[in-house]
Formats: C-alpha cells, structure tokens, sequence
C-alpha cells in the first residue's frame, strides 16, 4: 500500500515561506475548516478570524501555514516555526519540474526564465549546471527567501 506524504519546512516566517511556495509551485493557501474563500479572499486573514472567534490563544511561535495543490495531485507542504536558522546544506531538497520533455537549449532557457521569476519572488540563484549527455539533462541550483536549497530541472 503506498502512503500520501506531506512536506514540512522548518522556518523562521511560515506565512512568508507559504506565500513563496504557492507560487512556485502553483499551489493554493486553504481556507480554515468550514469557510469558504472567495477569489482575492486573504486566507491568512480569514485564519486570524477563525483563530480569534474561537477564543484561541497563539503564540507568535505557535504560527504555522500550509499550501495544497489545487488538482490534489501533489503533497501537501507544512510550514512550521523553528527558533533555530538554517546553518547547513539541506540533506533532502525539492526538485521543481520546469522544463518537462524539453531538451538542450531549449530546456535551459525555459529554466532560466523560472529562474528569473523566482528571483522575483524573492529565491537565490546559486548554481547553473549545463547539460551533459547522455546523463545530465541540466539544472539551475537555487535557494528560497530562507536561504533553503532546491533545484529548477
């Protein structure tokens, strides 16, 4: 039987790294349980008043966020409060399909178009590797407002 995964992001400003995400990744941000959101309703907003007609007490550390893909295909992504920051090189990292079943210049400008709207959105460049066939397809090397490592491929 195979399980359904959801990814979790330790964080500093979970509502940042959410905001971030959702646009790389075409994701939405959802509504709390039971409230429906309009087009151009601010999620962030309708959970603070789902939090404060309830009576729930949050710490600032307490904050979290998550985005979900709106087809259901891909895994949800948690983003949850940390004290501590990012001090290394991450040991597992996302790979952002970009350029799918496009080869050779064709393949590396359209990565290099993704990057420039992910440096928009406030990403790092960090690292372009050409292709070299027949085992490198090529890949550009980035890093997300909170300095965490995933790829355009």
């Amino acid at each position: 039987m195979s399980r359904a995964v959801q990814i979790t992001f330790d964080c500093r400003d979970p509502v940042k790294q959410a905001t971030f995400w959702a646009d790389v990744l075409g994701y939405v941000i959802p509504g709390p349980p039971g409230v429906r959101l309009d087009a151009g309703d601010d999620p962030f907003a309708a959970w603070q008043n789902f939090i404060e007609e309830r009576g729930i007490e949050m710490k600032p550390e307490d904050y979290r966020a998550a985005i979900e893909d709106p087809q259901g295909r891909g895994p949800r992504v948690f983003f949850q409060i940390v004290p501590e920051g990012k001090t290394v090189k991450n040991r597992v990292h996302l790979d952002v399909r970009a350029a799918p079943g496009l080869q050779n210049p064709e393949r590396m400008d359209a990565l290099e178009s993704e990057s420039q709207r992910l440096q928009s959105l406030g990403a790092q460049r960090l690292e372009r590797v050409d292709p070299s066939p027949p085992m490198e397809s090529g890949f550009i090397v980035m890093a997300d407002p909170e300095g965490n490592e995933f790829c355009l491929d």
